[in-house]
């Protein structure tokens, strides 16, 4: 079975994922894809460094001057998405030839890069704004304003909520959403 996890930033998609892996799925986290290949495809990164002008140094992206241009301008955004969904996509694609029984898919473009149409079971996980923002902000050293720069540029909770399977709620303390989880993977059968 493919399940595709979604849900915004900062949401607690990472405790579904570990709850995966835990249980023997292989865990294709897009995000972790895409940093990948930002070290190991030239091409990704010559075609990120042309659409976005100096967001490419020494072959190296910039990730705080490429989200300034980005997360204000939904066109910039979307042409952003475009490049790195096709790229991801054709890396999942890739290792989903040789994987086990059950694959998450973690993405945040599940749907927009084309990834929601290969999985059996699609959750959301979302969580309250404040949370998420608290979250970004420790998890990635970043200002209450980028943070709520990335979350604004991102789909409401209902978007994800209309298009998934399934929906989790991530409200409560690690540990209660954490067993939250759990459950979700025993109600599809990925565990006892």
């Amino acid at each position: 079975m493919i399940v595709g996890i979604t849900g915004g930033s900062g949401s607690g998609k990472t405790t579904l994922l570990s709850c995966f892996a835990q249980a023997g799925a292989l865990v294709l986290d897009c995000d972790d894809i895409y940093h990948r290949l930002l070290r190991e495809d030239p091409a990704l990164l010559r075609a990120i460094g042309e659409r976005f002008p100096g967001s490419v140094q020494n072959g190296v992206l910039d990730r705080k001057k490429l989200g300034n241009l980005v997360f204000s301008d939904e066109n910039a955004l979307s042409d952003l998405n475009r490049i790195t969904h096709s790229a991801v996509k054709a890396e999942v694609l890739r290792l989903l030839e040789t994987a086990p029984e059950h694959t998450a898919i973690d993405a945040i473009g599940l749907f927009e890069g084309g990834l929601g149409q290969l999985c059996q079971v699609t959750v959301a996980v979302i969580a309250p704004e404040e949370e998420r923002i608290r979250r970004l902000m420790k998890r990635d050293g970043i200002s209450r304003e980028y943070a709520m720069a990335r979350i604004q540029a991102q789909h409401p909770d209902s978007w994800f909520r209309d298009r998934c399977t399934f929906c989790l709620e991530n409200q409560g303390t690690a540990q209660e959403f954490r067993s939250q989880c759990l459950a979700f993977l025993q109600k599809i059968g990925i565990i006892e």
